[in-house]
């Protein structure tokens, strides 16, 4: 038979795994739960974008050649930066690169293929002057001017 103060011990816990799952700073049983159902709404609401951006993409890839979605989110000091291309483009991966050391966005971590498909998923940051929508841009960008001159050497 588990005692109170187990059954305390548990609950105690549980919430506490809950409050560093949520980025909680409460203090109370109250106000951790409250930040845990704000942190489901924030979750909800990225899910949404992210099918909208999906619908979107899907939408788009009744063109030749769609542009490749780009998602970028702030993660402490830095930034997580996704691109995805149903198609490769010869020179995507150096200009999204060269956009990168434009802004002077050290890439700490980086994780790429460029078979069939482009896949870049990229940790970078550290002391930043600008948000994820200019990173957003600029990757952008990198991949308009790269898809642009695929378009004339072809």
């Amino acid at each position: 038979m588990v005692s109170r103060e187990q059954k305390k011990a548990g609950l105690h816990e549980k919430l506490q795994l809950l409050r560093s799952i949520t980025h909680s700073h409460a203090v109370n049983k109250t106000s951790i739960v409250i930040d845990a159902s704000r942190y489901i709404q924030e979750l909800k609401q990225k899910v949404v974008r992210l099918n909208q951006e999906i619908a979107c993409m899907q939408n788009t890839t009744k063109s030749v050649t769609p542009l490749p979605t780009v998602t970028v989110e702030s993660i402490g000091d830095g930034f997580l930066i996704n691109v995805f291309s149903v198609k490769n483009m010869p020179g995507l991966l150096v200009s999204v690169l060269e956009a990168f050391e434009e802004l002077g966005l050290n890439v700490l971590q980086a994780r790429a293929s460029c078979a069939d498909s482009f896949y870049l998923e990229t940790v970078g940051g550290e002391n930043l002057v600008f948000d994820a929508h200019v990173v957003k841009q600029a990757v952008i960008q990198a991949i308009k001017s790269c898809s642009s001159q695929s378009d004339e050497s072809d």
